[in-house]
């Protein structure tokens, strides 16, 4: 087990200062949008306001045993990982309560998460769908 993550952190986090701004948690049902153009919108008002959006929140939809939709569920997905990003929300916490075909959710979701580390939000899941 490496410290050096930590220790990285902890060598960042030394010269902080407090900010004058409140973490929210955003549901993605309330976005309007993910286009690059509104979400530059949201995030500059909610700077305005004292808002930094630390969570981005989104129901996921896998009750069809047919791969196509999971891909679309999952292309939907991708755009609200995008959009966390865009909105500097470290976080996108997925709802998953219902799964029909765990073994075509599985691996999407691995895919997806793998893109969540690339953009640099952590991926989370929750709700009452068992998945790895």
């Amino acid at each position: 087990m490496s410290t050096t993550r930590s220790q990285n952190v902890q060598r960042a986090v030394e010269g902080c200062r407090p900010a004058n701004v409140t973490p929210v948690r955003l549901d993605a049902a309330t976005l309007d949008s993910t286009a690059p153009s509104y979400l530059r919108d949201l995030k500059t008002k909610l700077g305005d306001e004292g808002y930094q959006p630390a969570t981005l929140a989104v129901e996921a939809y896998f009750d069809e045993d047919c791969s196509l939709a999971t891909q679309r569920e999952v292309d939907r997905l991708r755009d609200h990982v995008r959009a966390a990003s865009f909105l500097g929300a470290g976080r996108l916490d997925v709802a998953v309560d219902e799964v029909c075909a765990t073994e075509k959710v599985e691996p999407a979701l691995a895919a997806l998460r793998e893109r969540a580390d690339r953009e640099g939000v952590t991926l989370t899941l929750s709700g009452d769908a068992t998945l790895a």
